[in-house]
């Protein structure tokens, strides 16, 4: 029998057993988690289709925040810059062009769970110091580069500013802040090519050519949808192609959805998301029937819907983004922004004397694009809120 100093360094030795055994691993396990949680990228979105819209907005811990659902506020506030910004274009100018009345520039979106933060525009520039984004897609998203870009511009001296072309890039540079705010023309994000009978195909499964551009880009802003939708002579393609085989008559939506899932293969095998973010805005929406002239001096905002239609470009977006790999966040603007027929340009597109904005003879009515400053500088804020 062993006497009781002989036995002690082997109960010493079943307690450490038992403990590296059981309490251990829980310890281990849970390291393992915050190690993991640190880890996470602000940026990467949970697999769960509800959760496509998280944000963090702590460091150690998610915050969800579904930016969508709100209300437009009035603020006297805004806007954030004036008409006079020396990037926009002509046909966004809408108090220029000889619009009467500017509370459409004074609406700011609340949602209903958080808060969206004003602009900062040195902030922001300090996010993207030794950075580049690129906003890619239609004509839609160069109306909101041209905001982003006066967002940020005024508080940059005029000899440390500049902005560059590359083929169907443009690109605005604050050179103090090594950083570039890039618009690429890609309205389809597939390739759409000319042929020698001067046919037009629009190539469902082939991206490169516009790719190519999207290499080595810090933060990448998608959007994809106007396009899509038109048919007859506003349709900018004469048939479609996939693989060899040409296909002449496609439902609009059918195509669409294999068009981003073109994309959303590229993503997958050629962004690291340790070194990219990809962010993907829904279709603005548009306020163009009666021939275009729904939006014609609307004064204000719509109060309500009595009921919300989701658009089916917006159902066949989320179902891509749903299947991919790589984590994009999904940044919805669709609902808050049709609540905004008052914000477009209609008539105001270009300069015009008092005599014809009374007749209305002659003119023609947008009701897709948005006056600035305006509706897309609130995406903006969204944009920086989400960085």
């Amino acid at each position: 029998m062993l006497s009781p100093s002989a036995s002690m360094p082997k109960l010493k030795l079943l307690l450490l057993s038992f403990l590296f055994y059981t309490i251990f691993p829980s310890f281990f396990h849970c390291t393992l988690s915050l190690i993991n949680s640190q880890d996470e990228l602000s940026w990467i979105a949970m697999e769960n289709e509800e959760d496509i819209n998280m944000v963090q907005t702590q460091r150690d811990s998610w915050k969800k925040c579904d930016f969508s659902v709100g209300k437009w506020v009035f603020d006297q506030s805004y806007p954030l810059y004036d008409s006079n910004c020396p990037y926009l274009s002509t046909a966004v100018t809408c108090q220029k062009n000889g619009r009467p009345d500017s509370d459409y520039e004074k609406w700011k979106w609340q949602p209903n769970a958080c808060s969206i933060p004003r602009f900062d525009a040195l902030g922001f520039l300090g996010k993207m110091r030794r950075k580049r984004i690129m906003l890619v897609g239609d004509s839609i998203m160069r109306n909101q580069w041209e905001s982003l870009v006066c967002l940020v511009q005024g508080v940059i001296p005029t000899d440390r500013k500049r902005v560059t072309y590359n083929g169907p890039s443009m690109a605005f540079h604050a050179m103090d802040f090594e950083a570039s705010i890039e618009f690429f023309w890609a309205p389809l994000l597939v390739e759409l090519k000319k042929e020698s009978n001067n046919k037009r195909i629009l190539h469902l499964d082939l991206i490169e050519d516009n790719a190519r551009y999207w290499r080595g880009v810090d933060i990448l802003v998608f959007d994809s949808a106007h396009w899509w939708t038109h048919s007859g002579q506003t349709s900018s393609w004469d048939y479609y192609m996939e693989g060899n085989r040409i296909i002449t008559n496609m439902n609009p939506m059918v195509a669409y959805q294999k068009g981003l899932s073109t994309w959303a293969r590229w993503v997958d095998l050629n962004l690291n998301p340790r070194k990219t973010r990809v962010i993907f805005r829904s279709m603005s929406p548009r306020h163009n029937r009666q021939n275009g002239w729904k939006c014609y001096k609307q004064r204000q905002p719509v109060q309500f819907f009595s009921h919300l239609h989701v658009p089916e470009p917006l159902v066949v977006l989320q179902g891509v983004i749903k299947r991919m790999r790589f984590p994009v966040y999904l940044q919805d603007i669709t609902t808050m922004t049709a609540f905004r027929r008052d914000g477009h340009p209609s008539v105001y597109s270009k300069a015009m004397n008092e005599e014809r904005q009374k007749t209305g003879t002659g003119l023609s009515s947008d009701c897709s694009h948005w006056c600035l400053p305006g509706v897309p500088d609130i995406w903006n804020e969204m944009l920086s809120a989400l960085l």
